[in-house]
C-alpha cells in the first residue's frame, strides 16, 4: 500500500493593526472596538482552514487599548513621522516602515496583512484571502465598502455585516507574501495621510509575481466616510508622503523599470516632473 503524502500545513496569516489613543468625539472611538471584534470573529470563522495571528502595535508611552485575548502585541513603536520631518500641525503618525518591520520581525507567517485601524472585517475575510492566495496572488489589496455612519456599537456588528454598503476606491487593506518584504522601500512615509496607499502599491506591484487590486469584494467595511486626514492643515503630510513615494518610484524605475506608464505603479509617474506618459 502506498503511503499517503504528508498533509500540507495550513496557510498562516499574520494581521497587524495600529490602535491609537484618540480624543472623545473621534470616529475611532466607535470604529476601533468594531475592528478588533470583527478581526477576532473572522479568525474564529477561519479556524481549521487557515491559521490567523492577530497583532497590534502601539507607542511605548501610550495607555494600552483593550484588545480581545487573541491579540498579541508587537514591540512598541519608538518614533513617529514628526521625528523625521517638520509639519505645520504636529501629529503622531506612525511610519509604515516601522509598522511592517514590527510585524515581519514578530511573526513567521506566510502572508502579512496590514489594515487601517478603522477597517472592519466580514466573517469570511481570511478565507477570502486564502482563496485569492491559492489562485497565485502573492500581493493584493482589497478595497473596503462604506456602510452608514449610524452604526456605533459592537453589538450592532451583525447589522453591519448585513449592509451591502458602497464601493470605495481608497486603499486600506494590504496583503503580501512575507518573502517580498525585505525588498520593500517605504522611506519615511506615514500612515494617516494621502499617498500611503500609492506607496504600498508601488512596492507590491513592483515586487510581486501576481499583484491585484480587488475593488468589489464584500470582505471589509468602514463605518461612514469621514475624511479627517484630508483637512487643509494636514496637506503637508500628504506632500511629505508624495515626496517619499517619488523617491521609491525613482529607485524601482532604475532597478526594475521602466514601468508601463498605463499600469501599476507606472501610471503614478505622471504626478512627478520628468516622468509624464
Amino acid at each position: 500500500m502506498n503511503a499517503r503524502p504528508p498533509a500540507r500545513p495550513p496557510l498562516r496569516l499574520a494581521h497587524l493593526v495600529h490602535p491609537v489613543v484618540v480624543a472623545p468625539g473621534s470616529d475611532l472611538v466607535a470604529a476601533q472596538p468594531v475592528t478588533f471584534a470583527t478581526m477576532d470573529l473572522a479568525r474564529k470563522f477561519a479556524a481549521g482552514a487557515v491559521e490567523v495571528e492577530l497583532w497590534a502595535v502601539q507607542y511605548r508611552d501610550e495607555e494600552r487599548i483593550p484588545l480581545p485575548p487573541a491579540f498579541a502585541r508587537a514591540p512598541d513603536l519608538q518614533r513617529s513621522v514628526r521625528d523625521v520631518a517638520s509639519f505645520q500641525e504636529r501629529r503622531k503618525l506612525a511610519l509604515m516602515r516601522d509598522l511592517l518591520d514590527a510585524l515581519h520581525a514578530a511573526s513567521a507567517s506566510d502572508i502579512l496583512i496590514y489594515t487601517n485601524v478603522d477597517i472592519a472585517l466580514q466573517p469570511h475575510f481570511y478565507l477570502t484571502a486564502a482563496a485569492l492566495i491559492s489562485r497565485g496572488h502573492d500581493a493584493f489589496i482589497i478595497n473596503r465598502r462604506t456602510i452608514p455612519g449610524r452604526y456605533q456599537r459592537v453589538e450592532e456588528i451583525p447589522l453591519m455585516w448585513a449592509e451591502v454598503g458602497e464601493a470605495h476606491r481608497g486603499w486600506d487593506c494590504f496583503l503580501f507574501d512575507r518573502s517580498l518584504y525585505p525588498r520593500f522601500r517605504l522611506g519615511d512615509a506615514c500612515i494617516g495621510s494621502d499617498w500611503i496607499g500609492r506607496m504600498m502599491i508601488t512596492n507590491m506591484a513592483a515586487l510581486a509575481q501576481r499583484f491585484a487590486v480587488f475593488k468589489n469584494l464584500h470582505a471589509t467595511f468602514h463605518i461612514g466616510n469621514d475624511k479627517a486626514w484630508s483637512a487643509g492643515e494636514f496637506r503637508d503630510y500628504a506632500e511629505h508622503n508624495k515626496n517619499e513615494c517619488g523617491k521609491t518610484l525613482e529607485e524601482f524605475d532604475r532597478l526594475y523599470g521602466p514601468f508601463d506608464r498605463k499600469g501599476l505603479p507606472g501610471k503614478f509617474f505622471n504626478r512627478f516632473p520628468g516622468h509624464e506618459a
